[in-house]
């Protein structure tokens, strides 16, 4: 760790893991030797600046097209708001909260800028998913899209950390501006960067683990970097001329990478949508002639139902993440568009994507080999490697790695330098993963992470509901889907209007992607003896 931080607030460093239970840290490329002070918006964006791109498009909307000055600029005058107006100083959290839109980018460039911690949360999220989100990081600034404020009004109620809330996007009458446009328009456009030290934390992204209670990982200023250079220099391969189009939240570090740091770090362009469902995404490649693709196989294979419904030939490189790759997805797709999808796989807990492969290296079925700068194994019982085509846990461990804040389940992630993932594979010969299924009872549904217990959490106060448990079951559009094992409460009748109001009732609760989309009423719920429900037996109920 650099003991020469700029930050003044230390919180976050003072609550990461203690040395012995970090990982082992793997710097072993020439692009991969970070300086001790680095400013990751400042690589990002002001020396593209520097390096002539300021007329060059930098974010492309359905309504709007910012420049890389436009977005130098505009991240320098919140950079001001922030420091001026709010007075952070360097290494307070600042939440933001917005679909993917440019100002949302220009609020994260100024927060890294100013060297402030960024907490992005997906839109989703709803009042009680917010709140622990606030608690754990003792957020004390936040910048929200205006049309998102209830749940945060709501979470700001009972946490009491944040000290000052500015609104953005104003959609008031005659198109009044929310107040960080307001006091944007009066700032400079130039901004000195902090020149905050390589390990200075940036971000925290918070992810959910099959507790439900959430875990806020830790990114430094390098590895934000280090993601563009393994995922972009190393995999992608994106050039200036190229436009990148996806469907995750910028909130989710994948997003991240995928629409804000990859293209800027190659001087390219990014089409942002603030909802990219597959059918709107498929017109929008053809509307802006995107050439990059990212998105979950879910969406893919939608596209591919649609065909002839948009023109997808623009697309030069499509990336698949968030759920396994199926084999006939792939082929499928190769075979309709001549690309060779590249399969890509990553944690929150790792920023981004260490295993992969691309071009001539795809292996159909494989999630490919470890990325370039990264290392990995498969390890048994013993915390051993295992051999070949064996059955275990998926190690890897690289530039990047977990740093849970204040928090003990970094002890179970991280074991002898190496990270375990919580994901079952087995590695060929030639160092090919191939991907098995979770270690946990983890649901991932449309490329997101679910919890069960989570749900069973929403569930559980409706008073019809005496006892249920949740699990994922397999279904071919969404990889898996989340199914409810319900015990009814005395006096309920099961009916297909109590099923319906259960998922309205969860829906209130927890971001709608979450809901149980089938329930099952039963009379007793399979469990130990010591009264734990056996979640593996209801997975094994016919259906």
């Amino acid at each position: 760790m650099n003991d020469h931080t700029s930050h003044v607030d230390t919180f976050v460093r003072d609550n990461l893991p203690p040395p012995e239970q970090l990982p082992e840290f793997l710097f072993t490329t020439e692009e991969l030797q970070f300086p001790a002070r680095l400013n990751c918006a400042e690589e990002l964006l002001d020396k593209k600046i520097a390096q002539g791109y300021g007329a060059h498009n930098a974010i492309l909307t359905p309504n709007e097209v910012w420049t890389y000055q436009d977005l130098y600029e505009k991240s320098n005058r919140i950079a001001h708001v922030l420091v001026d107006d709010l007075g952070l100083q360097p290494g307070n959290r600042v939440l933001l909260r917005s679909p993917n839109n440019p100002m949302l980018v220009a609020c994260w460039f100024a927060v890294i800028k100013a060297g402030g911690v960024a907490v992005a949360t997906m839109p989703l999220l709803r009042k009680r998913e917010l709140e622990p989100i606030i608690i754990k990081a003792q957020v004390q600034f936040a910048l929200c899209d205006e049309r998102l404020m209830d749940e945060l009004s709501g979470a700001l109620e009972t946490t009491g950390f944040v000290q000052r809330v500015l609104q953005f996007n104003g959609s008031g009458e005659a198109g009044a501006s929310a107040e960080l446009e307001r006091l944007m328009a009066g700032k400079q456009t130039s901004f000195n960067a902090i020149a905050t030290a390589s390990d200075d934390p940036a971000l925290v992204a918070f992810t959910s683990g099959t507790t439900g209670l959430p875990k806020g990982t830790v990114h430094f200023q390098r590895d934000v970097l280090a993601m563009c250079i393994c995922c972009g220099s190393y995999v992608v391969r994106p050039e200036a001329t190229d436009i990148f189009i996806g469907s995750p939240p910028v909130a989710f570090t994948f997003g991240l990478g995928m629409l804000v740091g990859l293209p800027l770090y190659a001087g390219a362009s990014v089409v942002l949508l603030e909802a990219a469902p597959p059918l709107e995404l498929g017109k929008a490649i053809g509307k802006f002639g995107a050439t990059i693709c990212s998105t979950a196989p879910t969406a893919y294979r939608i596209l591919l139902n649609h065909l002839d419904d948009f023109d997808l030939s623009s697309l030069k490189k499509t990336t698949s993440a968030g759920e396994k790759l199926p084999l006939p997805t792939y082929r499928e797709w190769l075979a309709a568009t001549g690309i060779r999808m590249i399969d890509i796989f990553g944690s929150t807990e790792m920023i981004h994507i260490f295993i992969s492969a691309t071009g001539d290296d795809i292996r159909p079925g494989a999630t490919g080999k470890a990325v370039k700068g990264y290392q990995a194994c498969i390890l048994g019982d013993d915390n051993q490697p295992v051999p070949a085509d064996t059955l275990g846990r998926l190690a890897v461990k690289g530039p990047t790695g977990c740093k849970y804040l204040a928090d003990e389940r970094q002890r179970t992630y991280v074991v002898n330098g190496w990270n375990l993932t919580g994901d079952v594979c087995t590695m060929d010969e030639d160092g090919y993963v191939w991907y098995q299924g979770r270690t946990d009872d983890m649901i991932i549904s449309s490329g997101y992470n679910i919890s069960g217990a989570e749900v069973e959490a929403a569930l559980l106060p409706h008073p019809a509901v005496g006892e249920c448990g949740v699990v994922g079951i397999p279904d071919e559009a969404r990889s898996m889907i989340i199914k409810a094992f319900i015990v009814l409460a005395e006096g309920f009748q099961a009916s297909e209007q109590l099923v319906s109001e259960l998922q309205d009732f969860a829906k209130q609760t927890i971001a709608p992607y979450k809901y149980p989309r089938v329930i099952e009423f039963i009379q007793e719920l399979p469990k130990t003896q010591t009264g734990k429900i056996q979640r593996h037996k209801l997975r094994a109920l016919p259906r």
